[in-house]
């Protein structure tokens, strides 16, 4: 960790802590960088043994930070039950500006291959590691097999986690790059006006939202299934349409969707049950959906599609007059960006959903054994154990008694969910700087600051999509509350992380605190 003269300004400003979220720190050089908190990915308090999950995930930064000579480094805290993230210069300040140059030149060298590294390189890697654990029969392991095998479930998400940013900082920093050359070269004319040459790319995303789509139109021609999501509560669903043949037939192509997509949560929690373990999330869906009339969602892409391919020759067009390095940067630049709008939701399906499932399984099992044990009252318990303690507990015969520990944790996260996290903790050293291109995409991915407010009872932010739209508006604390939103609905959440998308069908428009 670097000292006070290395951190950043040379007058660092503590930050108060407030009254309520009261803050011991076990390393006191903690207290002397910048915290932030992360609502984008974890607005709620997280348990204990997710935390040291998330944090070992979160070292991905420095593996990539180092790889493309970014002067940065990264760490991670579970704080109060929430994931707090800080990061801070790895170099002296006079060296800042020179490192910057080299990693722009290395994130320039990165986007040149970033397709080519994803399929031919690191998503047959990816999707080797998922062979491995599907493969792995936890059942039947010995409790020694099953440690070896939790420290290498731990160490592939420690690969997958450098993969991850090694993907997304190229991703992000190629899109940021080219909205900026985009409006330098032809002015503000629309704040949208980049995009549209990034837009009507498939990914797996929009994949996974058409299947769903495709499965309300069977629940829609079958009106035995139709009457069933019209009728019955979401929980009474799979046990309605299991009475009827049409309605089993209707479950073997929920269980086929689910086999497919159904590697996710709610959110990034692996404490929470996935759509395959709790197709809920699903049927709200579904509900929804069968409501609307018909649509042809790859027809869409494919108009979008076209769109964004005369939008590239009416750009090119304009380019004529222009020097050539400045065509070939455009070229260079628009590859990138295109390159980044796929992988930016392709990375997300495969690393951010597909392995946590699956390190969810190693987890439950350890639960199993632990409960079974008597160290722990449920399964779900095993998720208030750090992950030390996992490990103690099961190699220990007896094993201790931690419900009462448990207990305690449980009740901390339950006190904390009342409670607001201060944004920032720690030590503030000012914003970074401006013209730096990392900073800049970043920037657009978590969001500026809002618009001063002018106007009372007016609020104001910044536009994520173009369009004007009038409706009720509902606010989601979480996906668990997707049932109070009607089709047309103003959506008004923290975040929306890819497992909310389906809903994207329903709302009318989409207001966040935070992402784009």
């Amino acid at each position: 960790m670097p000292d006070e003269s290395h951190a950043g300004p040379p007058e660092p400003t503590p930050i108060e802590t407030p009254e309520n979220f009261p803050v011991t720190w076990e390393n006191p050089k903690d207290a002397e960088l910048p915290w932030e908190y992360d609502p984008m990915h974890f607005t709620n308090p997280i348990p204990v043994l997710e935390g040291d999950v998330w944090c070992v995930f979160r070292e991905g930064f420095n593996y990539a930070f180092e790889a493309y000579e970014i002067p940065n480094r990264a760490v991670s805290r579970l704080i109060n039950t929430y994931l707090y993230q800080a990061m801070f210069p790895a170099v002296p300040p006079e060296e800042m500006e020179a490192h910057g140059k080299r990693a722009e030149a290395a994130l320039q060298k990165a986007m040149s291959n970033l397709s080519e590294r994803w399929d031919t390189e690191w998503l047959p890697e990816i999707k080797a590691f998922l062979e491995h654990w599907d493969t792995y029969d936890l059942g039947s392991a010995s409790m020694p097999d099953l440690l070896a095998h939790l420290d290498d479930t731990l160490e592939k998400q420690e690969r997958l986690a450098g993969i991850h940013f090694l993907t997304v900082l190229p991703a992000y920093v190629g899109m940021g790059l080219f909205d900026d050359l985009y409006h330098d070269l032809f002015g503000d004319e629309g704040a949208f006006d980049a995009y549209r040459l990034l837009q009507g790319f498939d990914n797996k995303t929009l994949e996974v939202d058409r299947a769903l789509w495709a499965l309300s139109r069977k629940a829609r021609e079958a009106s035995e299934v139709r009457e069933v999501l019209e009728t019955q509560a979401i929980a009474e669903v799979v046990t309605a349409l299991e009475t009827t043949s049409a309605g089993q037939a209707f479950l073997s192509d929920l269980k086929t969707f689910l086999n497919s997509y159904g590697q996710r949560s709610l959110n990034w929690d692996l404490s929470l049950p996935s759509w395959i373990e709790d197709p809920a999330p699903v049927i709200k869906n579904l509900k929804d959906y069968i409501t609307q009339d018909e649509r042809d969602p790859s027809g869409e892409l494919e108009i979008l599609a076209t769109e964004r391919e005369e939008a590239v020759a009416s750009a090119r067009e304009r380019l004529k007059g222009y020097p050539q390095q400045v065509r070939e940067q455009f070229e260079f630049l628009l590859n990138a960006a295109q390159v980044g709008v796929v992988l930016s939701e392709d990375h997300g399906f495969w690393i951010d959903f597909q392995a946590p499932y699956r390190i969810r399984l190693v987890i439950l099992e350890f639960g199993r054994r632990l409960f079974d044990g008597g160290a722990i009252e449920t399964v779900d318990d095993i998720f208030h154990l750090k992950l030390d303690e996992v490990r103690e507990t099961a190699a220990a015969s007896p094993m201790p008694d931690h419900r009462s520990l448990v207990a305690e944790r449980r009740a901390e996260i339950e006190h904390f969910s009342t409670i607001t996290p201060p944004h920032s903790l720690g030590t503030d050293y000012g914003p970074p700087p401006a013209d730096n291109p990392i900073v800049r995409a970043f920037g657009k991915f978590f969001g500026g600051p809002p618009p001063a407010q002018e106007e009372t009872g007016t609020l104001k932010g910044n536009a994520g999509s173009p369009g004007k739209v009038t409706g009720p508006a509902k606010v989601l604390r979480s996906l668990s509350e997707a049932d109070k939103l009607q089709l047309g609905d103003i959506l008004v959440a923290q975040t929306t992380a890819p497992p909310w998308t389906p809903l994207f069908a329903t709302a009318g428009g989409i207001v966040t605190d935070t992402g784009n």
